[in-house]
């Protein structure tokens, strides 16, 4: 056998044509591929057009995820409408990151046995883009899902607000106002304006009524009292030596006395108190100041409200501090607060239905509260807080001092939110008693108290007095104790909530929980009123000692012209 020797340049050739096979052969199976991958696309495009914008939206997952024009201008409309959104904190994000990796990785595998072969680097790209898109859809999708949900709860809340306000006008438009002031009763309509609320104002002491706004709901329906519930809470634990003259009580982040827990309306404080106190002598103190009773004003058909019968454990202080169970109505409240403002004395409210009737007219006391007189002047500096300072600030007023309460929970029986604030003024000698109760977002924000301050800056003229006690401070004299404000903190997380927000971006909204868009503006504080008047004086001519040089100068003469006191003045 002979053995033929190859030159080089043939061994080269033939090296040279092998690698041109394998490249060939190479090319023929990614064009494949390709064609494989295109024959949706291929598919659709012989179908009719309505057919093949119906496919596109779920071909568009095996094309990456792309999106046409018209989808992205409709989703960077809606991203722009949806407004603030929540952010993950950090752990969050990597949680998220991973189990997103994790799923990515599961579907790869999954793709990877049913193809039977590894995926290449490109195809690996391709499906996580493909993913990606996916994700951004969904999120997209429920981005829009919860956008509608919000709009939807905007919409029934506004058709409710509606819905109360007009209920409270036509019940307005009933109301019997035989014997009543009609000076007052105008005041404060006027600045219940198209609220859904009632207001009652009558003479904490004697318990003449002057008016009742929205008769049905003042009289014949119960209310939760909510925060106002404290002022029973606070008395109870004076009454039972709880609460001691000078220790202050710590509610975990703050140490407080009475005064800043029922200025700022600190629910820890007060469920404290009532775990301590006890239910049975809550109760008691309840009815002993007027609740779960008629008070017998001659109204037909008064409510006689509602008392809980019995909690135990964690009720009993969340009941001290919300109110829970009780049912209140707003001339409940009325002599309630009267009571403090008198000294004790828990008045039978009246209304004089005839001139006769009004001339004899006696003052009727139901009872004598077995409270010291102690325990009413200790929480009167925690009341007057309440409005130059805390809470109820919106019914501050200069020209005299208002002591209040406020209360702001959602309601028991609708769900809807619920606006109290009771009070009486001036402070040094009690001539008016304004309770007022708002209903759905007019409830929200303290308008009551807004209300309020509005009716006694309207009636200063007629029943101010221009002595007042400045106890507490005014509204610029304390900062920084928003904190202690534990009823507008449940108030802003549960509106935080309701809009979808995050709790920072609830406590910004917190800073601005001062400012409303109600027409009544008794936050707005009066510029000074007195006005500087101008004296005159007489000019007094000045007789020389000595009889002086005499001078060339002209003598001058003497001006009797009137001189201003006030070098300013225009």
């Amino acid at each position: 056998m002979t053995l033929t020797r190859r030159s080089p340049g043939a061994t080269l050739l033939t090296l040279s044509l092998l690698l041109l096979a394998t490249f060939s052969l190479s090319t023929i199976v990614t064009a494949k591929d390709k064609r494989r991958a295109a024959k949706p696309a291929a598919k659709t495009a012989s179908k009719s057009r309505a057919d093949h914008k119906r496919e596109a939206r779920s071909a568009s997952n095996k094309r990456g995820g792309k999106l046409s024009r018209a989808e992205k201008r409709q989703l960077a409309k809606e991203s722009r409408r949806g407004g603030r959104r929540g952010h993950l904190s950090a752990k969050a994000s990597r949680a998220d990151r991973h189990r997103s990796a994790r799923e990515e990785a599961a579907l790869i595998r999954s793709l990877e046995r049913r193809r039977g072969r590894p995926l290449s680097k490109r195809e690996r790209l391709a499906e996580s883009r493909r993913l990606a898109a996916i994700r951004r859809r969904e999120i997209e999708e429920a981005r829009r899902r919860a956008e509608a949900a919000r709009l939807a709860a905007i919409a029934r809340q506004r058709a409710i607000d509606e819905g109360l306000r007009n209920e409270a006008m036509a019940n307005i438009a009933n109301d019997s106002t035989v014997g009543e002031d009609m000076e007052v009763r105008k005041a404060a309509i006027e600045a219940l304006g198209h609220h859904a609320g009632t207001v009652v104002v009558l003479d904490p002491k004697t318990g003449r009524v002057y008016t009742v706004v929205n008769q049905e709901w003042a009289l014949r329906r119960g209310f939760k009292p909510c925060s106002t519930i404290k002022l029973v809470t606070g008395v109870a634990g004076i009454c039972e030596k709880v609460i001691q003259p000078v220790a202050p009580v710590s509610d975990g982040s703050h140490r407080m006395d009475l005064t800043d827990a029922l200025a700022y309306s600190n629910n820890t404080y007060f469920q404290q108190v009532g775990g301590q106190v006890g239910f049975d002598k809550i109760i008691a103190y309840a009815r002993e100041m007027g609740l779960g009773e008629r008070t017998g004003i001659n109204y037909a058909n008064e409510s006689a409200g509602r008392v809980p019968l019995f909690k135990s454990g964690f009720a009993v202080n969340r009941m001290c501090s919300h109110g829970d169970d009780f049912e209140v109505t707003p001339i409940q409240l009325a002599t309630l607060v009267s009571a403090m403002a008198n000294g004790g004395k828990l008045m039978v409210p009246h209304v004089p239905r005839t001139p006769q009737e009004d001339v004899r007219f006696k003052a009727t006391t139901r009872r004598e509260i077995s409270v010291d007189n102690a325990a009413w002047q200790r929480m009167l500096p925690g009341m007057i807080g309440a409005v130059n300072y805390g809470s109820g600030k919106k019914a501050y007023r200069p020209e005299q001092t208002v002591a209040g309460k406020t209360g702001t929970c959602i309601s028991q029986q609708n769900r809807a939110w619920l606006g109290l604030f009771t009070s009486y003024a001036p402070v040094a000698n009690p001539r008016l008693a304004v309770v007022v109760v708002a209903q759905g977002s007019d409830g929200r924000k303290h308008l009551p108290a807004a209300v309020a301050g509005s009716i006694y800056r309207s009636l200063s003229g007629r029943f101010g007095t221009p002595i007042t006690l400045q106890i507490a401070e005014t509204p610029e004299g304390r900062k920084g104790k928003n904190a202690l404000n534990e009823e507008d903190a449940e108030a802003d997380a549960a509106d935080a909530e309701e809009k979808g927000e995050t709790a920072d971006s609830a406590a910004n909204t917190a800073t601005e929980a001062g400012n409303t868009n109600s027409p009544v503006s008794p936050t707005d504080v009066p510029r000074r009123t007195v006005k500087s008047t101008v004296m005159t004086f007489p000019s007094k001519k000045v007789e020389p000692t000595a009889t002086p040089a005499k001078s060339t100068m002209p003598k001058p003469q003497v001006d009797d012209r009137q001189r201003r006191t006030n070098p300013i003045q225009p």
